[in-house]
């Protein structure tokens, strides 16, 4: 595919597979080509790799951070799940949020909690709010601990940010799904895979082997829940698709 950005004349160009397709640069339909080969871009940049929150590193897009955000404040979980913890930013974002708010607990799985990373996590100001459990997620005795630490919480929230494999992510979601409460979200994240599986840091076989493709094959399987972005709750705009890392991530139960 080829793309021409001409500011003379105001133009987007698209080429591909022999056909030429010409759009007003200023338009939605423009923003979101352009966006999607920005995100492209940056993932094989690192650009995610740039970001912290209250001094931890979080590798994360920050559009789909302030995402979420949106969706905790609206939720109010009494818990949030995550699988894959690494420097543990999102931990300490999703419980920076929850002190806020005044309420919640993370609970938070990692196959290998490295020493650095556990003794900064366990000496930061929001630790008070996350629990952290050492093991592969889909262990069942790891899912155990998990399911005992959710207890019987009203509202609880699962984020998937582990190992990115369809069939790991395939695996959480059988593990975890029966958390979720109706109105929440299992989220697998990361679906960017299929985008970039063709960019000099991405994998060949990504297109297929990816979070996204684990969700589309889950919610067949399980009527109970969808594939749903949330809604925005602020728009003056005519956008309405998230700038994101997380295709097909937001699986609703209804």
């Amino acid at each position: 595919m080829k793309l021409t950005i001409d500011t003379d004349q105001s133009l987007l160009v698209v080429e591909k597979n022999g056909d030429s397709n010409s759009m007003p640069l200023y338009s939605r339909e423009a923003f979101e080509t352009v966006s999607l080969e920005w995100v492209k871009l940056g993932w094989d940049q690192k650009y995610p790799y740039t970001f912290s929150w209250m001094g931890r590193p979080v590798i994360q897009l920050p559009e789909d951070m302030l995402r979420m955000q949106e969706v905790i404040y609206s939720l109010k979980p009494d818990v949030i799940v995550e699988t894959g913890i690494a420097h543990g930013g999102s931990l300490i974002f999703y419980a920076s949020l929850c002190k806020a708010m005044g309420k919640g607990h993370i609970v938070g799985v990692d196959i290998e909690i490295r020493p650095h990373n556990r003794k900064a996590i366990e000496a930061h100001e929001m630790f008070d709010l996350i629990t952290m459990i050492e093991g592969s997620s889909t262990d069942p005795e790891i899912v155990s601990q998990v399911n005992d630490l959710v207890g019987e919480a009203k509202t609880v929230l699962v984020i998937l940010d582990s190992n990115h494999t369809r069939d790991h992510v395939a695996g959480e979601l059988e593990a975890y799904h029966h958390l979720v409460t109706k109105g929440s979200y299992i989220v697998a994240t990361d679906g960017v895979m299929k985008w970039v599986h063709e960019v000099p840091r991405g994998e060949a076989g990504w297109d297929v082997d990816n979070p996204s493709t684990a969700a589309i094959d889950f919610v067949a399987a399980h009527p109970e829940f969808v594939i749903e972005q949330p809604e925005w709750p602020f728009n003056e705009s005519e956008l309405g698709t998230n700038i994101t890392h997380w295709p097909e991530a937001w699986i609703k139960r209804n």
